[in-house]
């Protein structure tokens, strides 16, 4: 095994093995960039100054550590990011028209995509883990660490910096041939690699993804508060979701797509050729009533191996109980208003106090569509 010191040639070498390596194990991308963040610290603490992290207090408590790779891992010289997309393979050619009807169908439930089949947490830490291990088969790599949304890391400013695409207004990473639809995961390693060189922006004067939020969350270009956020507010968001706020989230129940179903770029967006991104539970055809009808334990099997579980069955219910109540303010099916009535009603007496908020909400929405 060489040590560090390794020459340039040797370098150059590593990092096309490194992209090869990456590919074979399912990433569509694999770039390198340096650790030298300075220029991401003001909006970043712009950002935080104006609350608009919401009560995600880690992004408060980890400060500029998110800007410096290397005072998070000491050691660290180079940042290698991974993309790996996730549009299920069976996903159709007109996949968007399709999201698009589903959200204008009240007794539909929405999840988004990247959530409907395994946790992708679990599906990018084991292939990274994997190339890890292959760059240390290698050679020593001094430190090395991989991360998905595990510790304090500007991923897509990594990214962007690493040559795999450009912040979108919307403040994702957009890529020419794949749109958005992907994961990102990052190995900090110690060794002086080659790092690639970025890509320029190509939203020129496009402002669909900023006029299409439900919320209006994204606040300028590339600047999102994210406590107006749907993704933010069904997912991360533990407490009452704000009353102005809920009429706005619609059947959405696990995060929000708009910003990137309406984005030019994602009629690029590739079908990932991992099952591990498949649909589970036929959450792309659920109806809110039947996953209010999941126990506990229901809820604990049926996501089981999903990154909806960590948001818990409570937060759960009062996702699907605003949703529910905006599709009692929208329809006027007289059978579904009363069946979706009476179970809300039957769950206010055991429900906490969080839950029955949300459920006497929803109930009083009904009031403002009465049934013909």
């Amino acid at each position: 095994m060489e040590q560090l010191g390794t020459s340039p040639k040797v370098l150059h070498a590593l990092a096309q093995d490194i992209k090869q390596y990456g590919r074979a194990l399912g990433f569509s991308q694999i770039g390198i960039t340096g650790v030298d963040l300075r220029s991401a610290e003001a909006p970043l603490l712009a950002w935080l100054a104006a609350g608009h992290h919401g009560n995600m207090d880690y992004m408060q408590r980890h400060g500029l550590k998110r800007a410096r790779p290397a005072e998070l891992l000491p050691g660290t010289l180079r940042v290698i990011t991974a993309r790996m997309d996730y549009l299920p393979r069976a996903a159709p050619e007109n996949w968007r028209e399709g999201e698009w009807r589903r959200l204008a169908q009240p007794e539909a439930a929405t999840v988004s995509v990247y959530a409907r089949g395994r946790d992708y947490h679990k599906v990018l830490r084991r292939r990274l883990q994997q190339l890890a291990d292959h760059i240390a088969a290698q050679v020593d790599p001094g430190v090395v660490r991989v991360f998905t949304d595990s510790a304090p890391v500007l991923e897509v400013e990594l990214a962007a910096r690493a040559g795999l695409g450009w912040r979108g207004k919307h403040t994702l990473l957009l890529q020419r041939d794949s749109g958005s639809m992907f994961f990102l995961g990052e190995i900090f390693v110690g060794l002086p690699l080659p790092v690639d060189a970025p890509t320029s922006a190509h939203c020129g004067t496009c402002r669909k993804c900023i006029d299409i939020c439900p919320t209006q969350a994204i606040i300028k270009p590339g600047e999102l508060d994210a406590r107006r956020c749907i993704s933010y507010l069904t997912i991360e968001h533990g407490g009452p979701i704000p009353l102005e706020l809920r009429p706005l989230i619609g059947n959405r129940i696990y995060g929000c797509d708009d910003c990137q179903l309406i984005c030019p770029w994602n009629r690029h967006a590739r079908r990932s050729p991992l099952p591990d991104f498949d649909v589970r539970q036929g959450l792309d055809q659920a109806l809110l009533l039947d996953l209010w009808r999941w126990n506990k334990a229901e809820f604990e099997q049926h996501t089981e191996g999903s990154a909806i579980r960590r948001i818990g069955f409570e937060r759960w219910r009062r996702n699907l109980a605003v949703a529910l109540g905006n599709g009692l303010r929208q329809t006027r099916d007289a059978a579904w208003r009363a069946a979706v009535i009476q179970a809300l009603g039957e769950a206010l007496v055991q429900a906490s106090p969080l839950l029955q908020e949300h459920l006497r909400w929803a109930l009083t929405q009904a009031e403002s569509n009465p049934a013909e």
